[in-house]
């Protein structure tokens, strides 16, 4: 469920193929997110969900499958 969520975000903020991404997938290598888009991810997954993300977390947090972990694990 969180990994279908955060897949039709990804593919809504940055016009990305929903059918491609996969838990491995890097959100900036694959999908061409830049500094802004990730922030504004981050910020849209926190409203959705319920979590906050500490800044120091974000660069630990590269794939959809490291999201979806994350966000597993502290909401």
């Amino acid at each position: 469920m969180v990994f279908e969520k955060i897949k039709e975000m990804l593919a809504q903020q940055l016009d990305a193929d929903l059918e491609s991404m996969t838990m491995e997938t890097d959100i900036a290598d694959d999908l061409g997110a830049d500094s802004l888009d990730v922030v504004e991810m981050l910020m849209a997954i926190e409203d959705e969900f319920g979590v906050t993300i500490p800044d120091e977390e974000i660069e630990n947090l590269k794939t959809i499958g490291s999201l979806v972990e994350y966000i597993q694990n502290n909401s």
